[in-house]
């Protein structure tokens, strides 16, 4: 079922369905615009998402309905703290982060062995790399994944395909979403502040939104958002790290490094698996 063409399919969906909310777009002609009939859109839909295209064009309507309640805002305002009050599935016990040390950093991987495998996922074609200390990198794209991109942050690694222990575990909980019986191990190579931005993002739990201010105020630097921003930017472990759970203050997306798109596929997906 996660082929690049679903993924395709259902990321065109639901920018349809957002574009047009205020028409509320009936399942007939959201199905035409994805070139399906609309029994076969609504089983593929409700599979990927959870819920059926209806209850997410009302989950929308609702949303915007608060926002306006709440004077305009479409910010979903969270705490920190009640971040880590929830039942997030990604946090620290989810995984288990190996920093590099200073050294290792800055030698761009030299003498390290980098396995890497590509496999789909709702959200594109995942590539995830390895070392002996758990995953290095994960990243999305639309089509078939592209393993040279690992030399731009590993540029004297040796990368040897195929797929490790941890890159499984990855694997595995894409397809059944659920919580490994042993913490997956990543190994991330990054300044002291970008690591100390990357272990905040693991407090926010699925289907919560912070804002760039939000999460600065969480690692203690309230005013260096644009810092905080620049660290997530960095990131190169999509979802595990879930940096797609920033948003900008004024509610709007903001950026991310696997695409617009693929950042409101991901928290639509993980809001309507919350519903």
């Amino acid at each position: 079922m996660y082929d690049t063409e679903t993924y395709d399919r259902i990321a065109r969906a639901i920018r349809f369905i957002r574009d047009r909310q205020s028409e509320q777009p009936d399942l007939a002609t959201v199905a035409e615009h994805v070139q399906l009939s609309k029994f076969h859109f609504q089983r593929l839909f409700t599979t990927w998402a959870g819920v059926s295209p209806k209850t997410y064009l009302q989950y929308l309507t609702t949303e915007r309905a608060r926002s306006a309640l709440e004077g305009g805002s479409t910010t979903l305002q969270t705490s920190y703290a009640s971040g880590l009050s929830g039942n997030a599935r990604l946090h620290e016990h989810f995984v288990k982060v190996l920093a590099c040390t200073p050294g290792e950093y800055r030698r761009g991987g030299e003498g390290l062995n980098l396995r890497y495998t590509s496999f789909p996922t709702p959200f594109g074609t995942a590539l995830a790399a390895e070392t002996e200390r758990g995953i290095c990198s994960l990243s999305f794209s639309d089509g078939p994944a592209d393993p040279h991109k690992l030399r731009e942050a590993f540029p004297r690694a040796t990368l040897i395909e195929g797929i490790g222990e941890q890159t499984a575990a990855v694997k595995t909980y894409f397809t059944s979403w659920e919580r490994p019986a042993r913490p997956i191990g990543l190994d991330l190579r990054g300044t002291p502040f970008q690591l100390q931005v990357w272990r905040a993002l693991l407090a926010i739990p699925p289907g919560k939104l912070l804002t760039y201010a939000e999460m600065a105020t969480a690692v203690g630097k309230p005013s260096a958002s644009r810092a905080v921003g620049s660290a997530i930017g960095k990131n190169s472990v999509a979802y595990l790290i879930p940096c797609h759970r920033v948003i900008r203050s004024d509610g709007g997306l903001g950026g991310y490094r696997w695409g617009s798109d693929r950042k409101q596929v991901i928290n639509d997906w993980e809001k309507l698996r919350g519903l």
